[in-house]
């Protein structure tokens, strides 16, 4: 491991963090250990690191702020890149706004909300990055990045640069070409947004935001919603009429106040919740003939 961290230093690669704990990265405050854990500081950085684990032929995987992963107890073997400083720069000109990949969404939506920039309202409660945004592509209230996304700049684990067109994002419900098609990390977003009437954008993101409060438990650690909307119906309703609000197993359990959701209630592991959604996927089945399937990424090893 030392010769490791020698030659990603010897390329300038400087935060490189051997057997991290991936429970202080993610948003359910569970997971093993990466590896190795590097946060690059810029874009050419990252391309000299992505560059090196492509010679050397090791798994990847990319995080942003960890909202919509869940990592196995036994943690993620070869590297884990986390963009973060380096990656949050927020630019707006006429109604072109540019956005790193590691820039957070709830920051995203205010400000280009403050500018009377309407479009985005939706995101202003989804606590992940853009690039993670972009990757899932990320949807509330009737809306999703598709709506207002214009290009993407992705690095490929080649290390080769592309810019990538709203149309050759491919985007469907909850998914891109990223999850089908291409390997590859999202370093910057650009949107053209609507000019509106500023009060009224505001009020909306206002009422968005008031509205996940009310509906979801943000005091507990949670990933979001765990599974996809089936066609024509919401997997929160089905969980609920199923009667397993406040089922539990170890320290997990479905929500009280939303179904959809599974917090972390007292040191909850791993395999707490894969078991609980298994749980859930199992019981919905048998009531409804309704096969859930999780909108949450489930990485690394038992």
């Amino acid at each position: 491991m030392k010769q490791i961290i020698e030659e990603l230093k010897n390329i300038g690669i400087e935060d490189v963090r051997v057997n991290e704990p991936l429970s202080r990265h993610t948003t359910w405050k569970v997971g093993g250990p990466a590896d190795l854990l590097i946060y690059p500081r810029n874009r050419h950085e990252l391309e000299r690191a992505m560059r090196w684990v492509y010679q050397h032929k090791l798994s990847w995987r990319v995080i942003g702020r960890g909202s919509n992963l869940l990592v196995r107890d036994g943690g993620i073997r070869g590297v884990v890149f986390k963009l973060d400083e380096g990656f949050n720069h927020l630019n707006i000109d006429g109604n072109r706004v540019t956005a790193g990949g590691g820039a957070s969404t709830i920051l995203l939506a205010t400000v280009t909300a403050k500018q009377g920039l309407t479009g985005l309202e939706f995101a202003g409660g989804i606590p992940g990055n853009v690039g993670g945004a972009i990757y899932m592509n990320a949807g509330a209230h009737g809306s999703d990045i598709s709506k207002v996304l214009h290009s993407a700049t992705i690095l490929l684990e080649t290390g080769e640069w592309v810019t990538l067109s709203n149309k050759e994002m491919e985007f469907r419900y909850r998914t891109s070409v990223l999850q089908t098609k291409l390997k590859g990390i999202i370093t910057e977003a650009t949107f053209f947004l609507e000019y509106g009437e500023r009060e009224e954008i505001m009020s909306r993101l206002t009422s968005y935001k008031e509205h996940r409060r009310k509906t979801q438990p943000l005091q507990y650690p949670c990933a979001g919603s765990v599974f996809r909307n089936p066609p024509g119906d919401f997997a929160g309703r089905l969980i609920q009429e199923a009667g397993l609000k406040g089922y539990r197993i170890g320290g997990a359990e479905v929500s009280s106040m939303h179904a959809n959701f599974i917090i972390n209630r007292e040191h909850a592991t791993a395999q707490n919740v894969i078991q609980l959604i298994q749980h859930i996927r199992d019981t919905v089945e048998e009531k409804f003939g309704v096969r859930l399937e999780p909108e949450v990424q489930v990485v690394g090893e038992e």
